[in-house]
């Protein structure tokens, strides 16, 4: 691929071009559990300068492309490697960062709310979407992702129908879970601290900020790669 047009949707272009991203995220478009629809489309519901845009990104691929990067094709990946990266690398950062990080977010509550009232939805924010990755991530790994393995080593109709139903409901739960990770980006002016946070809330902000990416990434590899490819 040498040029983006309107006719690539933003689930495409990530594949090829991850830095992508950073441009969809300033630009709120989304990537992952909405990024199969043309930009053109995209554009058009957000009245957004598709020339200007367009020619960002482009801009920003020819650079990308003269530099040394290893990129991955993910279609190639068997489902059963995708899943185990998929766990090993998405499930066990958010597992271990999930818990630390609420402890930040309750103590800037605590500690700034009086001043910052934005803070009090974001603990309320933080603590829904803690909770709903948790058990996504339960349901994923004990049920759906075991369903999957087993269609690559006996497929069947019977059991293909049975994932996709199951994948529905995950693929609903990835835009919920992405909703509020849209709504912590806004509260917090893309998570942009105050010219006088202290040094907690400025961590905060910053690993509120890599969860977001992570997480993005995590769902768009699910919904665009493995569920697409089954």
């Amino acid at each position: 691929m040498s040029q983006f047009t309107t006719e690539h949707t933003p689930a495409e272009i990530v594949k090829v071009f991850p830095k992508a991203s950073d441009l969809f995220k300033e630009r709120r478009i989304d990537f992952c559990c909405g990024g199969d629809r043309p930009l053109g489309d995209v554009f058009k519901e957000k009245e957004i300068d598709k020339t200007v845009v367009l020619g960002e990104l482009n801009s920003a691929f020819d650079s990308w492309k003269l530099e040394d990067h290893e990129v991955v094709d993910w279609d190639a990946i068997p489902p059963a490697e995708l899943i185990d990266h998929v766990v090993h690398t998405h499930h066990a950062y958010l597992n271990e960062e999930l818990p630390a990080l609420g402890q930040f977010v309750t103590k800037i509550f605590r500690v700034h709310g009086a001043n910052h009232p934005h803070l009090k939805e974001l603990h309320r924010l933080y603590n829904d979407f803690k909770v709903d990755m948790e058990e996504h991530m339960i349901k994923e790994e004990g049920e759906v992702f075991p369903l999957i393995k087993e269609y690559q080593k006996n497929p069947s109709e019977k059991l293909l129908n049975h994932i996709h139903e199951a994948n529905g409901g995950l693929e609903d739960e990835h835009e919920a879970s992405g909703n509020i990770l849209k709504r912590m980006r806004e509260i917090t002016n893309g998570f942009e601290p105050p010219a006088d946070a202290c040094s907690s809330y400025r961590i905060t902000y910053a690993r509120l900020a890599e969860i977001e990416e992570n997480t993005f990434q995590h769902v768009h590899l699910e919904n665009n790669v493995l569920f697409k490819n089954l």
